[in-house]
């Protein structure tokens, strides 16, 4: 097996802590059109590490950091449909970092991925879905 990661990156046009806002809950895509059902499983809130959610009706995920400090949000995928299921990948971690760009009160916002696999099949999906977010996430702060 090898490690694989994704890295994907925008700037967004608004204040770290207004964008913060927008993401914070993990079980919150009311900004989002890629994401059509986010379902809360279990009882945690979308701040809380432990917190699950089962996204598209498909994937399975679980907040591992959430820390208000730094904009950080960090959860495994537990399982979900190939290139990201259980049997195509191990140890999958997602990142959404926020950070503020102080010369115009803008935000840097960056999500990183990385498991490991024995094919590289998830760069391409996992990529494409967190640049389809990222995009979304500044056009909802256009307005």
């Amino acid at each position: 097996m090898q490690v694989f990661r994704t890295y994907q990156s925008i700037r967004v046009a608004a204040p770290a802590e207004l964008v913060w806002r927008t993401v914070r809950d993990f079980h919150d895509f009311s900004w989002s059109e890629t994401i059509s059902s986010c379902e809360a499983v279990g009882d945690h809130s979308g701040d809380v590490v432990g917190a699950r959610r089962l996204l598209n009706a498909a994937f399975a995920e679980t907040l591992i950091e959430h820390n208000d400090g730094t904009y950080t949000m960090r959860y495994s995928i537990d399982d979900g449909p190939s290139p990201v299921s259980v049997g195509d990948v191990e140890n999958y971690v997602g990142c959404l970092q926020l950070r503020p760009i102080t010369h115009d009160d803008t935000t840097f916002a960056e999500w990183t991925s990385s498991w490991k696999s024995d094919d590289d099949a998830a760069v391409a999906f996992c990529g494409g879905i967190y640049n389809a977010l990222l995009s979304e996430l500044a056009e909802h702060h256009r307005r």
